[in-house]
């Protein structure tokens, strides 16, 4: 230090009476003045560097440890801690985005792990975000199935006559009733065919959706085409396995009751029945986003088959769960609108005295048929096609992947994100 004159005077004892440099005067427990009331007392002094309580820090201190300022390790209010994911890219398990931060959610579903209110919010989202391309589209091949289906069952029939006999239960020539059977079996065809069609393009619906892109019907379709053949054969090859799996079970029935008696066929037709039920159920779960699999990541059919079976095979009851109650949503929908029609249909059946009529009735029914299928398709389709995303998500952290197309915003094109969904892990 210096004194007036400008020369040095090295640093000593404080005078007599006067504490040493930075501590309180005496007795400044008992002043009343506002500048001594910020001192601490003996043994309670803050750290080196850090000034007394009610001081302001000096020129230099103050601020926080180096790491937890603005720029270090803690972030300013509302974002996570070290460690945590930024807002959008989900959370570890028993932690939530903190209070006012929303998940990312550029489409009809926020792009994290999904809830059971999600899955079902987001199939009806997807639906009145593009009705043209949902209900449009399901109108348009329900409608067509629906007609063709009636015009090949009950046509013959009506051109000859043995409408009316045949409902009513009375015998109609051997004829008639082979080529209603065949018309019948024809019309069922042409129904499974539009239902195999009408998921599919659902599935490329859903696909954009997530990211709140629209698309048209024909671009639903010419996204589908190159894939229609292989859900056709998935189709095939999983009716063929149930029918086979029946098949034997019967045949084993069939062959215990002849050998050792119908009581012996009883007892062990009632496990192995209970057994075969709880197969089928099995594999149709393992098996159910194969058709999302083969239409978004666009495998063949096996690889297609190998791959449902492996998102679903560590978190089966709760894909089994989700996907019975969508089924259960869509029956209870479908039964309400379709009663009344159905109701009304059979009234004019029992009342009908010509073939007009009784045409009448059967159209009548067939419309609420295809009410409810309009309504409750692409609910369904929708929940299984979310579902497989969240088994993804939750497996394969495919929220990330899905955030790099989305993060693109809406001015990207439509398609730019068609790719993402073929990202797998191995």
């Amino acid at each position: 230090m210096s004194n007036d004159a400008g020369e040095f005077q090295p640093a000593g004892p404080p005078p007599p009476g006067h504490p040493p440099p930075g501590y309180p005067p005496p007795g400044y427990q008992d002043d009343p003045q506002a500048a001594y009331q910020g001192y601490p007392p003996p043994g309670g002094y803050p750290p080196p560097g850090y000034p007394p309580p009610g001081y302001a820090p000096p020129p230099g201190y103050g601020g926080p440890p180096p790491g937890y300022g603005p720029f270090g390790g803690y972030p300013p209010p509302g974002y996570p801690p070290p460690g945590y994911p930024p807002p959008g890219y989900g959370f570890p398990p028993g932690y939530g985005p903190p209070p006012g931060v929303q998940p990312f959610k550029p489409g009809v579903i926020p792009l994290r792990p999904l809830t059971l209110s999600d899955i079902f919010n987001g199939a009806v989202a997807y639906i009145r975000a593009n009705p043209k391309a949902t209900l449009g589209l399901t109108t348009v091949v329900v409608v067509a199935a629906q007609l063709l289906a009636l015009i090949l069952s009950v046509g013959p029939l009506a051109i000859t006559g043995g409408l009316q006999p045949t409902l009513a239960g009375e015998e109609v020539s051997t004829g008639v009733l082979l080529s209603s059977s065949a018309s019948s079996f024809a019309g069922a065809i042409a129904t499974w065919l539009s239902s195999i069609l009408l998921s599919g393009m659902l599935t490329v619906v859903i696909g954009r959706a997530v990211f709140g892109a629209h698309i048209t019907i024909g671009e639903a379709w010419r996204r589908l085409r190159p894939r229609l053949w292989a859900l056709i054969g998935f189709t095939v090859l999983e009716g063929i396995g149930v029918a086979v799996i029946i098949a034997v079970v019967l045949l084993i029935i069939a062959g215990v009751g002849a050998a050792a008696g119908g009581v012996a066929a009883v007892v062990i037709a009632v496990p192995l029945v209970l057994a075969m039920f709880a197969g089928l159920v099995y594999l149709v779960t393992v098996l159910s986003f194969t058709p999302s699999v083969i239409v978004l990541e666009r495998l063949a059919i096996i690889p297609a088959m190998s791959r449902s079976y492996k998102l679903v095979r560590n978190d089966f009851w709760r894909v089994f769960g989700i996907w019975l109650l969508g089924g259960i949503v869509a029956a209870v929908v479908a039964g309400a609108v379709s009663v009344p029609f159905s109701f009304g249909g059979q009234i004019l059946l029992i009342s009908a005295s010509s073939t007009l009529a009784t045409l009448a009735s059967l159209v009548v029914m067939s419309i609420g048929s295809a009410i409810s299928q309009i309504i409750t398709a692409p609910f369904s389709s929708g929940v299984v096609v979310l579902l497989y995303t969240d088994r993804r998500i939750r497996g394969e952290a495919f929220d990330l992947v899905l955030q790099t197309g989305a993060a693109f915003g809406p001015g990207a094109p439509a398609d730019s994100t068609d790719h993402l969904w073929l990202t797998r892990q191995a």
